[in-house]
């Protein structure tokens, strides 16, 4: 059965794919193209772009579409299961012990470790995405523009605000490319076009659902994280503003366990956004939570995965269109604002308290821009060192 080999390869993929979304790339490409032949260079580049185009996580994003034309809904069900579930157990399994952890002196230094783990990690996101998405002035004039427009309308509503202000800017007012967009070939994804709209229907239907019911219980649960979804535009990293936004704001986890969490996560293999399965299980309980858990990481997931299934028949056609690349720009460095933001916050909230802590985050600063060390072994050194020292 197809879907069964998909799941497999996936899980074992989820285990072993450390170093974030752009290392997971390498690792599909080294099964799925040169070793299986499920897909060739080019429609595996033309999935690729589309993923980086959407909102979401470009990586699972990306797996899921491999498994989905590889067989079917049970293909990209498999795939996604496969690659998310490792990293959400061990996310899950650190939320039952955070409080016990964070009642010992012991574990409090391990958790500000963490947490200055984050300032670095962040730090060195804000960096690369500055320099991939920001290559000329007019670009980084609007990051700057975005970090001013959510520095002033803090919240979910001001980033979504920001946001749309990028795409308009991008479409009408960013420097046009002086040659066209050469014509790329179309791949043979074959997916019917009338799933793809009803796909796309679903996503916004959620979308309006969650705006509009009132939210309480695990509805809101669910509503906060697939809004964060639905969002996250440029990388897994661009969730962290996002995120605590919505779960940090309204008291459903301390900032404490949020950062520590985040750090922890920057050393699980797979997909960032299982650190919704650490959210989801301590928000709005006293006890970690297996539904929470469950809830936030399919709500979280669900509207990438979905816009992927919808998008993906059309995607020869948008990506050709240069409304939609400038578009994409702007977004783009809006989000680099965004993250900046996340990162201004950071230090705002005072997670470095000493000139030791200084010196950690810098020395962590530098193994991961400078040294390009892995992301796991610059969260154990600074768990260890906030420990010692």
């Amino acid at each position: 059965m197809q879907a069964l080999e998909v799941f497999w390869v996936f899980l074992k993929l989820g285990v072993t794919s450390f170093g974030g979304p752009v290392a997971h790339l390498g690792y599909f490409r080294r099964e799925f193209v040169e070793k299986r032949g499920w897909l060739n260079d080019s429609d595996y580049a033309s999935l690729i772009g589309l993923c980086q185009f959407l909102p979401g996580p470009g990586s699972s994003q990306t797996g899921f579409g491999i498994g989905l034309l590889r067989a079917g809904w049970l293909g990209g069900l498999a795939a996604w299961v496969g690659f998310t579930l490792p990293s959400a157990v061990l996310m899950f399994a650190i939320a039952m012990e955070a409080s016990g952890v964070e009642a010992s002196a012991a574990g409090q230094r391990v958790l500000h470790g963490l947490q200055l783990a984050t300032l670095a990690v962040v730090a060195q996101a804000v960096r690369t995405m500055a320099n991939s998405l920001c290559l000329d002035f007019s670009c980084r004039t609007l990051a700057v523009i975005g970090l001013l427009l959510v520095i002033l309308l803090p919240g979910t509503e001001g980033q979504i605000f920001a946001l749309t202000i990028g795409g308009l800017v991008g479409r009408y007012l960013l420097d046009r490319p002086a040659k066209p967009l050469a014509a790329m070939a179309a791949p043979g994804f074959g997916l019917s076009h009338k799933v793809g709209i009803v796909c796309i229907g679903i996503f916004f239907l959620i979308l309006v659902a969650t705006l509009t019911i009132p939210a309480a219980g695990n509805w809101g649960l669910f509503g906060a994280f697939y809004r964060t979804g639905a969002l996250v535009f440029g990388g897994g990293h661009v969730v962290l503003p996002l995120l605590n936004d919505a779960i940090v704001l309204p008291g459903w986890v301390s900032s404490k366990l949020f950062l520590a969490g985040y750090g922890a996560a920057q050393a699980m293999p797979g997909p960032l956004f299982t650190f919704a399965a650490y959210l989801g299980a301590l928000a709005m309980t006293k006890s970690p939570s297996v539904a929470g858990a469950g809830i936030s990481l399919v709500a979280i997931f669900l509207p990438g995965l979905l816009l992927v299934a919808g998008i993906l028949p059309f995607w020869h056609g948008l990506r050709n269109k240069l409304n939609v690349v400038m578009t994409m720009r702007g977004l783009n460095s809006i989000v680099v604002g965004i993250m900046g933001y996340a990162l201004l916050n950071l230090v705002l909230l005072g997670s470095m308290h000493s000139f030791y802590d200084i010196l950690i985050v810098v020395a962590a600063s530098w193994a991961l821009m400078i040294g390009n060390l892995p992301p796991i072994l610059v969260v154990g050194f600074c768990a260890i060192t906030a420990v010692l020292i």
